[in-house]
C-alpha cells in the first residue's frame, strides 16, 4: 500500500505523469500499431505539463486550496488549549541576529509564536521528526526562544514522518496533556488536508493558515502566461495536496 500511495503521489507532479503517458504512447504505436491513438496520448501528455506550467493557471490552482481558510491577525483568533505547528519551511533565519516576527511574513514558526504571544493558547506543540537529538521539532524550539516562549509551553511531538503522523501523534500528546481544542498552524495549501487528519485524530481544530509567496512574480502577460519550471512545481504540489486531501476524506470515512 505503501509503494502503491509512493507512486500515486509522484505521478502528481506534471512531468512524471507526462513521461509515463509519453512511454505508454510510445508503447502503442510500437505494440498496437495504433499511430492515431499514440499521437492523442501524446499530444494530452505533452498539454497536461504546459498547461500547469502556466503561472497563472498555478496560482488559480494554490488558490483554491490556499483561500477555503481566512488569514486573521492572531488578536482576532479564538483561545484554544494549545497551538500546534506542523513542521516544514526553512530555519536558517534562527541563527541571523536581529530577525524579527515581522520579517517572517511566511513562516509557520513565527505564525506559532504570535498566537501565543498574543494569549490564544498556553501551550504549544511542535511537530516534527527526525534523527535521534537533530530532530525537526528540537530545531522548532530553538526558534520558539528566540521570540521568548518559554520551554515550560512547549510539547515537542518528535516521530513523525508525514502529515498523518503529525496528526496521530500530536493527538496524543494533546490527550496526555488534557488539551482538546488547538488552533492549528501549517501553510495555506496544506491547512485543508491537516485539518481533516487532525479532526480524524479526534482533536478540535481552529485553522490558522500561513500565507505562502504568489506564484505570480509581476502583473505582466509574461509574468502570468510565460511557461516556467517555478509554476510547474508550484503546480506540482497543489496536485499532490489534492490527492493527499482525497486520501485523507476516504480514510476518515472508512476509518
Amino acid at each position: 500500500m505503501t509503494f502503491l500511495r509512493e507512486i500515486v503521489v509522484a505521478l502528481t507532479f506534471p512531468l512524471a505523469l507526462t513521461l509515463v503517458l509519453l512511454l505508454l504512447a510510445f508503447g502503442v504505436h510500437a505494440v498496437f500499431k495504433r499511430k492515431r491513438v499514440a499521437v492523442a496520448i501524446a499530444l494530452i501528455a505533452v498539454g497536461w505539463s504546459a498547461f500547469w506550467s502556466l503561472p497563472r493557471n498555478a496560482e488559480w490552482l494554490r488558490e483554491s486550496l490556499e483561500d477555503r481558510y481566512a488569514v486573521a491577525p492572531p488578536a482576532e483568533m479564538p483561545k484554544a488549549d494549545a497551538i500546534v505547528v506542523l513542521g516544514g519551511g526553512g530555519y536558517t533565519w534562527i541563527n541571523r541576529p536581529g530577525v524579527t516576527l515581522d520579517d517572517l511574513k511566511y513562516s509557520r514558526l513565527a505564525q506559532g509564536a504570535r498566537l501565543y504571544i498574543a494569549g490564544r493558547a498556553p501551550r504549544v506543540i511542535l511537530s516534527g521528526g527526525g534523527e535521534g537529538v537533530r530532530t525537526e521539532a528540537r530545531n522548532m524550539a530553538r526558534g520558539m526562544r528566540k521570540f521568548g516562549v518559554p520551554d515550560t509551553a512547549l510539547l515537542l511531538e518528535e516521530r513523525s514522518t508525514d502529515t498523518t503522523t503529525n496528526a496521530r501523534y500530536s493527538a496524543q500528546i494533546a490527550r496526555r496533556n488534557g488539551v482538546r481544542s488547538v488552533l492549528l498552524v501549517t501553510s495555506a495549501i496544506h491547512m485543508p488536508r491537516a485539518s481533516v487528519l487532525f479532526r480524524g485524530a479526534g482533536l478540535d481544530v481552529i485553522e490558522v493558515p500561513v500565507p505562502e509567496p504568489p506564484s505570480v512574480r509581476g502583473d505582466g502577460w509574461a509574468d502570468r502566461w510565460l511557461p516556467s519550471p517555478r509554476a510547474l512545481w508550484r503546480s506540482g504540489r497543489a496536485l499532490k495536496e489534492y490527492a493527499g486531501l482525497m486520501a485523507a476524506c476516504f480514510g476518515n470515512k472508512t476509518a
